[in-house]
């Protein structure tokens, strides 16, 4: 095939070097997927489409990964989709299976990777081309879909869809010029400002903003405290970890798999919903329920092979969609917006040589993972013990070079920068969700362009509703989106009062 011809040593080496280095990111609480990609996007910038993307692709299965260390040694999830991962890791640790439940654990990301891969393979072609037929009027409701799925689906449905409308009007500052059919007025911002926000504030001093300096100022504030192996958890002894540990699991691996890559395709809900849907289907089904959550494999399996799970099954609203399934893929959409290519329906048929190396580096990237945390975990675990005085310096240093080198050395973008990275901080102290925020102000602008076009091409707010059989089936998800939301909403406020009375 003619992209076996694009795929040079460095393209493997970079997805590699990226599964490794997202592993470290994964692995030191406080930081996760998000943010080691936001850090290294800039990075891109010098590298080719390809090159680039096999890193970042690396970044975000690494990172993914990463969180089972710290959940299973420290009983903190690495990242926001491991929770479930310490529920029986960590029991399994202070009993003296520390390596047994590691091991567990990164035999089934590697399944749940793999199998969201081959889902993404099959199943994203088929949907860009089905979107394909879509108008300006299924393009603004497939992205109102998606603004109501992330911001109700939030741990507060207020401030989630406060977070998500915030986004969508920080995406609206600069110039009103949809597609040369605006007047070309300045909006939403002070005179003085005209010269810097001509075309609004750049996406990925932005992102990094948000994702990366903001973590570290959250950080810094809690005074960068650092871990220690609670009841000196060790590697070096205990019972040692066999594969026929997954003798009888293999369902348990295929239907936490499949919830993991079918809430990766629902844009908004994140991996630590798809990890504790999988983890309490497994409790359904299991032979011993009462047993989940003192120490059994079974949850471990099912935690992690959901969580990574999640990796290609986001991918697929991305790339056939030009939808971002979670926050990490809507960092992606800056390696894109650096190469010049814009993700959706298109994206496949237009750039077929892309979408097979993106498959292959995503596959390779998992290969990378299961063979560096399998055979070098002892090593691998000592990253939780990194000072974070040495660590976040060096972050913040990478941060600012790449926002001043993006646009050609702007120094407003620096500013943006720690503006949001600020910002950002501000914002988690008050409840502003900052996913909600980001698809926001990624998705608000084209659902400006879609709304517009589709007046301009026929002239009344009824046809919204009216135009076709899709954009009626997309109101109906709209609208039981909402109310399923409100539903769990008021389930987990119920079992809160339960528990408190408790």
């Amino acid at each position: 095939m003619e992209f076996l011809e694009l795929l040079s040593p460095s393209f493997f080496l970079l997805a590699a070097a990226g599964s490794i280095i997202g592993i470290i990111f994964g692995a030191i609480p406080g930081m996760t997927a998000t943010m080691a990609v936001a850090v290294c996007l800039p990075l891109t910038y010098t590298l080719g489409l390809q090159e680039g993307l096999a890193l970042l692709l690396g970044l975000y299965v690494g990172g993914i990964s990463g969180g089972l260390v710290p959940a299973v040694l420290l009983n903190i999830p690495g990242t926001p989709s491991s929770i479930t991962t310490t529920f029986d890791g960590y029991p399994m640790a202070q009993r003296g299976e520390a390596e047994r439940a590691l091991k567990t654990c990164i035999v089934a990301s590697l399944f749940g990777g793999t199998f969201s891969a081959i889902v993404l393979f099959f199943f994203a072609p088929v949907l860009a081309d089905f979107a394909i037929k879509f108008s300006y009027i299924e393009k603004f409701l497939m992205i109102f879909f998606a603004m109501s799925v992330i911001a109700s689906l939030s741990k507060n449905i207020l401030m989630g869809v406060f977070s998500g409308l915030l986004g969508v009007l920080l995406s609206l500052i600069g110039t009103y010029d949809v597609s040369n059919g605006g007047n070309g007025e300045y909006r939403l911002m002070a005179p003085f400002m005209e010269p810097y926000l001509a075309y609004g504030f750049s996406l990925l001093p932005v992102l990094i903003g948000l994702f990366g300096i903001s973590t570290i100022i959250e950080e810094a504030e809690k005074g960068a405290r650092e871990p220690s192996f609670e009841n000196k958890v060790s590697l070096s002894k205990g019972t040692p970890f066999r594969f026929n540990i997954f003798k009888g699991q293999f369902s348990n691996l295929l239907r936490s798999s499949s919830i993991g890559t079918f809430i990766g395709m629902l844009p908004g809900i994140g991996g630590s919903a798809a990890s504790i849907l999988a983890y309490t289907q497994q409790k359904n089904f299991s032979k011993h329920p009462e047993k989940l959550g003192k120490g059994e494999p079974e949850g471990l399996v099912a935690s992690e092979s959901a969580n990574n799970g999640l990796t290609g099954g986001a991918l697929i609203p991305l790339l056939s969609l030009g939808i971002p399934g979670d926050s990490t893929t809507a960092v992606l959409i800056g390696a894109f917006t650096l190469q010049g290519l814009q993700v959706g329906p298109l994206f496949i048929g237009e750039n077929i040589d892309t979408w097979f190396s993106m498959i292959t580096a995503l596959m390779f990237a998992n290969i990378v993972m299961f063979i560096v945390m399998f055979y070098a975990i002892r090593h691998i675990a000592k990253v939780v013990l990194i000072p974070k005085f040495i660590l976040y310096p060096i972050i913040v240093m990478m941060c600012a070079v790449g926002a001043y080198a993006i646009n050609y050395g702007i120094m407003f973008d620096v500013w943006t920068l720690f503006l949001f990275g600020v910002a950002g901080w501000v914002f988690t102290k008050i409840g502003i969700e900052i996913a909600p925020l980001v698809i926001g102000f990624i998705l608000g602008s084209s659902a400006e362009v879609y709304f517009v076009k589709s007046l301009e091409s026929y002239g009344e707010y009824s046809i919204l509703f009216t135009k076709s059989p899709i954009a009626m089936v997309l109101w109906g998800m709209i609208i039981l989106s909402i109310v399923v939301s409100v539903m769990i909403h008021r389930k987990s406020k119920q079992h809160a009062n339960k528990e408190a009375k408790s």
